[in-house]
């Protein structure tokens, strides 16, 4: 006959069964058992813990931000009921970079002058097209004629760091190669832009660097410091200069360059409007254009603005520096530019370091002082006549990053417009 089989049960064997299968399946359903109906025990006891410790923490988090938020709101909003603005208008816009999140804007989309803070416009499309390894040069051309005789071309790049070691360098080349006497007038390349020597809505009494390719130590003193260079040199010349592109079979024989960080930063901190005209051209010469101008720093300039999410026709790009009266952006524009930078390092960080320290350095040096913005806002200062204005980051007391700017349009004295935006940069700040 054939074995008997002793019935099971859904948990149970008889402990009297002695069939010899009845070991392997008693191993088997304990295998089963552990592995299936002991890991949902666990869960089911851990599973509501975990819930309830999640629970318990992100809610009071979320409260205590949100409480610190509207504390902020309240005093943004406590600020602007003041008698400065019965006659003077100001946009304001602050965005939370950590939490992604608009903060806290009045009269954002309204277009105004922005003073200096143009720069940050012009900084951020310049790192964005160009990038932080960028450098600016001069370059020095020789066609040789035979006996120690050469032609001579210098091509301005705009360079406003170019200094006495750089004509120093292309004097030793020019020896270096054997040239003992240059062939009539050195020949001076400025097609890099066009013929404009002032920015576009300068004003007549603005005293400005001009607007000019070839620059020695930020001033238009390039001729006479080459002319004083090759005098000494002991190289024979007619001591004239003369306009002339340089022909597409010239060798360049020297390159001299500066890194963009060394114009960045006058630009940024002391609020240099020729380093930043400089830079201007650059996003020009850019578009590979002989005689590029401001049209075509003002296409790169668009598509940055693009990126942004808003659009470039519903502002006006005047210059790089902030001078002219034909300037119009807005506080929310300045805003979504300094928060597309920090979401691009190659851009942040260069920008960052370039911008002024309140109480510590630059155009913030002397303001909010012995306050917890100091040492705290790196921001951007812009100053013209009537127009007061401030953009840049913080630290706020959670921890989070926030950037803002504030234009301050219609002042009767420009450190009406300044007390204000240290005011709210304070609020910021503070607890």
């Amino acid at each position: 006959m054939p074995d008997r089989i002793m019935p099971m049960t859904a948990f149970s064997f008889s402990s009297s069964y002695s069939h010899p299968i009845y070991p392997i399946m008693k191993r088997l359903f304990a295998s089963i058992l552990f592995t299936c109906c002991l890991p949902t025990a666990f869960l089911s006891a851990a599973t509501p813990i975990l819930l309830k410790n999640s629970h318990a923490v992100q809610p009071g988090i979320e409260k205590v931000e949100a409480v610190q938020r509207y504390s902020v709101k309240k005093r943004l909003t406590s600020l602007l009921d003041d008698e400065l603005f019965d006659h003077s208008q100001v946009a304001l816009y602050v965005y939370d970079l950590t939490d992604n999140e608009l903060l806290f804007a009045h009269n954002e989309k309204q277009r105004m002058r922005p003073a200096s803070t143009e720069k940050i416009v012009t900084a951020v499309a310049a790192l964005y097209h160009l990038g932080a390894d960028y450098q600016f040069s001069t370059d020095l051309y020789v066609q040789e004629l035979g006996g120690g005789k050469a032609r001579v071309w210098i091509r301005g790049g705009y360079d406003p760091l170019f200094d006495a070691s750089d004509l120093e360098a292309m004097v030793q080349q020019l020896k270096r190669l054997g040239v003992k006497s240059i062939d009539g007038a050195v020949r001076l390349d400025v097609s890099m832009k066009d013929s404009k020597q002032w920015g576009w809505g300068w004003c007549w009494d603005d005293d400005e660097v001009p607007l000019t390719p070839l620059l020695y130590r930020n001033k238009d003193e390039f001729v006479s410091r080459l002319t004083t260079a090759l005098n000494s040199s002991g190289l024979a010349w007619n001591g004239f200069t003369k306009l002339e592109k340089v022909p597409a079979d010239v060798v360049c024989v020297c390159r001299r360059s500066h890194p963009i960080d060394g114009v960045l930063h006058p630009m940024m901190k002391d609020s240099d409007n020729s380093m930043a005209e400089s830079l201007f051209y650059q996003l020009a010469a850019a578009s590979k254009q002989d005689g590029a101008g401001r049209k075509q720093a003002v296409r790169r300039i668009h598509t940055v603005v693009e990126a942004t999410g808003l659009n470039p026709d519903d502002y006006q790009f005047a210059d790089g520096s902030g001078l002219s009266l034909y300037n119009y952006l807005s506080a929310e524009l300045l805003g979504r530019l300094l928060a597309f930078a920090y979401r691009n390092p190659d851009i942040y960080d260069p920008l960052l370091r370039s911008l002024p320290i309140a109480g510590t350095d630059g155009t913030l040096r002397r303001r909010m002082q012995q306050t917890e913005a100091a040492g705290n806002v790196r921001a951007k200062t812009g100053s013209v006549e009537g127009v007061s204005s401030l953009a840049g980051y913080c630290t706020a007391p959670n921890g989070h990053t926030l950037c803002f700017s504030i234009l301050n349009q219609g002042v009767s004295r420009l450190s009406m417009g300044r007390r204000f935006q240290d005011k709210v940069c304070e609020v910021l700040c503070t607890e």
